[in-house]
């Protein structure tokens, strides 16, 4: 079952990660306005995500690869946080609303709960 996780993890993040390439627009609406460079965060968090997957897939570098994804998906809170101090109920987007900006932000510690029981689980 330990093993599934993990490359079931090393697939969404290898995943994720490529399709920052292919719809970097969508994923320049995630970055904070105030931070600067979406273009550039876009390209280094998708090419992060292939890297941090492909550790996680190997099973020599599993442990090192698990905790790399908890810090990078860490990391992505900022962009939940953010979307949550934002949200409005009356936007028409779901994720732009509170419950959408919540429901992210939840999820996003769940990935990262994931990330961990990979990380511990192939020490």
């Amino acid at each position: 079952m330990h093993a599934i996780a993990a490359v079931a993890l090393a697939v969404f993040l290898a995943g994720t990660g490529v399709m920052h390439f292919l719809v970097p627009r969508y994923f320049r609406t995630l970055v904070p306005a105030w931070l600067r460079g979406q273009r550039l965060v876009v390209a280094i968090t998708g090419a992060a995500d292939v890297v941090v997957g492909a550790l996680v897939l190997l099973p020599g570098s599993r442990p090192l690869g698990g905790w790399a994804a908890a810090f990078l998906i860490t990391c992505y809170q900022v962009s939940h946080v953010d979307a949550l101090r934002r949200a409005r109920p009356d936007r028409p987007r779901l994720l732009e609303r509170p419950v959408g900006a919540m429901a992210r932000l939840v999820a996003n510690v769940l990935y990262i709960a994931w990330a961990v029981a990979v990380a511990t689980s192939a020490s």
